[in-house]
């Protein structure tokens, strides 16, 4: 089946107000930009979004943010993101803050059809005794906490039930894709991207260069195409265009001072 769309336009066509995304994306590292901004310019508000961070800078899903589109984020990073930091303290939004590896795997076992799992991470802290603000009601207070999970006990060891995650749809990048959806991923971007795309009952996937059927060898696709349903084809410019988070550099006399 070729999956593939013409237009980004036409790729996020069905999204609705009030609908859940899972989002791709390790800080600026394979984001789908361009499946971003064409939500954006759709229009579409009081967003959820799953995702590591929320975008940074003025790129990715900062771009929704800054424009108050996005109601609720489940994510591990808020980062150097001010308008982020804003709006959660402000009561503008909702967050609930995961653990890393925690997010990755109940997004996981979102795709593999996994309810439910238990891990060590958070016992003893309020990720598994609630009590997390979850909204702020603008004034210094919480509004809204998380609240207490079922802690067990295996050989031992405490672990705490986390959920898997499943959304409306998921937006990932990849840096090859071929007409059927089959998917590779270049370096970090592999951090995130898979387990989102997995979770995404609509999954939509923007590559930097598209390939026919059979250009990929089996051994290297990293995700299959049963996890995705639309492809879309960046033109050379917008696979170019990628950001730099943290831009350090030397001059030249104080290169020379370090010889």
């Amino acid at each position: 089946m070729d999956k593939v769309v013409a237009t980004a336009r036409e790729a996020v066509a069905d999204a609705t107000d009030g609908a859940t995304f899972a989002v791709g994306g390790f800080g600026l590292s394979g984001v789908p930009n361009v499946l971003i901004q064409a939500l954006y310019e759709r229009g579409v508000g009081e967003l959820g979004v799953v995702s590591n961070n929320c975008g940074a800078m003025d790129s990715g899903l900062a771009v929704l943010l800054s424009a108050g589109r996005i109601a609720r984020v489940t994510g591990s990073y808020i980062g150097g993101n001010k308008e982020f930091a804003r709006q959660y303290l402000g009561g503008e939004l909702e967050l609930e803050l995961i653990p890393q590896g925690t997010l990755a795997e109940r997004l996981r076992a979102g795709g593999a059809g996994i309810p439910a799992f238990y891990t060590p991470a958070g016992v003893g802290t309020q990720v598994a005794d609630g009590g997390l603000p979850w909204r702020y009601d603008g004034e210094g207070g919480v509004a809204l906490a998380s609240p207490p999970k079922e802690v067990r006990e295996f050989d031992g060891v405490e672990y705490v039930l986390e959920r898997g995650i499943r959304t409306d749809f998921a937006l990932v990048r990849a840096a090859r894709g071929d007409r059927h959806g089959n998917l590779v991923f270049n370096k970090s971007s592999r951090n995130f991207n898979p387990l989102a795309a997995m979770a995404g009952r609509i999954t939509i996937a923007e590559v930097e260069e598209l390939v026919e059927p059979g250009e990929i060898d089996p051994d290297h696709v990293h995700l299959p195409g049963i996890f995705v349903q639309r492809v879309l084809a960046l033109t050379p410019e917008q696979a170019a265009d990628k950001g730099i988070e943290q831009r350090t550099v030397t001059v030249p006399a104080q290169a020379e001072e370090t010889r």
